[in-house]
């Protein structure tokens, strides 16, 4: 068997999660295992970070056959679907299309292992699009351990095969670099505490907050630009490289019905029952309640909370929200209760900021949180007000084996913004926000997204934004189906970096958008066929935007590859 024969063979053995074949690039037959020498290890590509768009870089250029050095900072791959608790928040088209083939793929192969290996009933069995939770948020709300059991699943045969290395627990900690090359990243075994040393042509950062961009050098802003910077309809009239978005330390609850599993006292409870957080327009009192602001109006709006999961007409029942597990959807006695995950306005870290924090500043800050998910876990327990006029649901119980972790919190923070890259071209509202492209080209230009020549890719999402570290309340606007442009994935100086993750070249607005499950994916994906074509043709990124023809051939070849890069026509 040839080494392209056995590409294909791979890309087509995987069982039901590799449902689509993609046909692999002819890349240079120096382009096999990782190798490994005194010093470290040496590949076709590092990638720092497993979350979604890492796992999806690192997917493409295997199947294209890279060989691949994976780094991931936690125990468990698959980022914010899997160490950080969140299940997938989609738009209304992705049964069918409007993300890459590959993602659509995995959602198969999740529901299928839940059809392999759970008792769900004849009725949910045989359901065209099971959801294991039924949680109004996702069409496929399901546990972290099924996602990170499916993506090892599609990682497996390369492994096996050593042309992928993923090295768990590890951290990247220093850089060599040349002017606009990366010759050399450092990482360090959060275990042992041993160092290692990466070398490749090519570098993707794929870190939750952008890790990458400080260590090598590369030109990268944070925060809120301001109105004057982008002209944006919604940006504040001064910058503010500080005001990034909440964070939130997840964690999953179900409910026993007669038991007891009220948890200890939070040491910090009596300062998160008493907090009322400070924002413009003004939040509506305290933050453990059942009322927030609603995102699009800002006004005070009143939530429910019944794990029995009944509706409440058009309040939103907080239990419903994230629900991973519906009993129902099993055979009577499989489940006790409901299982949900809690990623909450209740839960949203505000006195904090992770982005460019200390090692000391992102530990007290990721305790302080976890002692605000504790405070509203107990405060749950104890005090929240119930329909029948009582206080406290006592039969809540704080499920740790969900999120795999001792203190039953998710093991990363759930983050919604990171450094984002100077890019060659940067995405703004005016892109890809209805408002503001109403304003600048009236009723019918407020219709459609901007058009991206170089677009390498789709997604569709609002405009959403949490309330921020500098104080401001929801900003939540709609958006427009969107494309994903080659230039907002290029950093304006380096050759051999390239982001995958919410570091791409976005704005504090536009980033709403573009920090989605399949979104991050889709970037992800885009970036490790960006990597396979570079060294087909031997030039740099750059370059494959800037040559009109070589543009249109790498356009060509990634559709080949499942990745969609227009919405259809209506």
């Amino acid at each position: 068997m040839n080494r392209r024969n056995f590409i294909e063979w791979l890309t087509l053995s995987t069982g039901a999660i590799a449902a689509t074949a993609f046909p692999a690039i002819a890349v240079p037959e120096t382009a096999t295992g990782t190798r490994k020498d005194k010093d470290g290890l040496t590949a076709d590509v590092v990638i720092a970070g497993g979350g979604l768009g890492g796992f999806a870089a690192a997917l493409a250029a295997l199947r294209n056959g890279l060989s691949v050095v994976l780094t991931e900072e936690t125990d468990w791959i698959g980022g914010q679907l899997t160490q950080q608790g969140v299940p997938p928040d989609e738009h209304g088209s992705i049964e069918t299309h409007g993300a890459p083939q590959s993602y659509r793929d995995f959602r198969t192969a999740v529901r299928q292992y839940y059809i392999r290996n759970y008792p769900l009933t004849e009725e949910a069995r045989t359901r065209a699009h099971l959801n294991p939770g039924d949680g109004s948020v996702s069409r496929l709300c399901h546990e972290p351990r099924v996602a990170v059991a499916v993506l090892n699943e599609m990682l497996a045969p390369w492994i096996s095969t050593g042309r992928l290395t993923l090295l768990l627990e590890h951290k990247m900690i220093a850089a060599d670099v040349q002017g606009s090359k990366v010759n050399t990243l450092k990482a360090v075994d959060q275990r042992s505490g041993n160092t290692i040393f990466l070398t490749a042509p090519y570098f993707i950062d794929a870190t939750e907050l952008g890790d990458l961009l400080p260590l090598t050098g590369t030109e990268f802003v944070t925060g809120s630009e301001s109105r004057q910077d982008t002209g944006e309809l919604h940006a504040g009239e001064r910058a503010n490289p500080e005001n990034n978005q909440a964070f939130t330390m997840c964690f999953a609850m179900d409910y026993i019905p007669g038991e007891e599993h009220v948890i200890e006292k939070p040491k910090e409870y009596d300062f998160w029952r008493n907090f009322k957080p400070t924002m413009t327009p003004p939040w509506p009192g305290k933050l453990l309640a059942l009322q927030y602001s609603m995102p699009i109006t800002l006004q005070p709006t009143m939530l429910e909370f019944n794990p029995d999961g009944r509706m409440f007409g058009e309040i939103l029942n907080l239990w419903n929200y994230r629900r991973i597990i519906n009993k129902t959807n099993f055979r009577p006695g499989a489940y006790a209760g409901d299982i949900t995950i809690v990623n909450w306005p209740q839960n949203d870290y505000l006195p904090g900021n992770l982005v460019g924090a200390t090692d000391k500043d992102f530990k007290l800050h990721v305790n302080k949180a976890k002692q605000l998910s504790l405070s509203l876990l107990y405060w749950l327990q104890t005090e929240a007000p119930r329909p029948d006029g009582g206080n406290g649901w006592p039969g809540i119980r704080l499920r740790k084996d969900v999120m795999g972790t001792a203190d039953g919190m998710a093991k990363y923070p759930y983050i919604r913004e990171s450094r984002r890259i100077k890019s060659v071209f940067r995405i703004l509202e005016e892109h890809v926000g209805r408002d503001n492209r109403t304003q600048l080209l009236g009723k019918t230009g407020g219709n459609t997204a901007a058009f991206f020549h170089d677009s390498v890719g789709v997604g569709s999402y609002g405009l959403d934004l949490h309330p921020s570290f500098g104080g401001n309340n929801y900003i939540h606007l709609s958006c427009l189906p969107f494309q994903i442009p080659l230039g907002a994935l290029l950093p304006v100086r380096m050759d051999n970096l390239l982001p995958a993750c919410k570091n791409i070249g976005t704005t504090h607005i536009t980033n709403g958008c573009y920090r989605l499950h399949p979104v991050e994916w889709s970037i992800g994906e885009a970036v490790g066929l960006l990597v396979v074509w570079s060294l087909k043709k031997k030039t740099i990124p750059r370059a494959v935007r800037e040559d009109k023809n070589m543009l249109e051939e790498f356009q060509h070849f990634i559709g080949t590859q499942g990745l969609e890069t227009a919405w259809p026509k209506k």
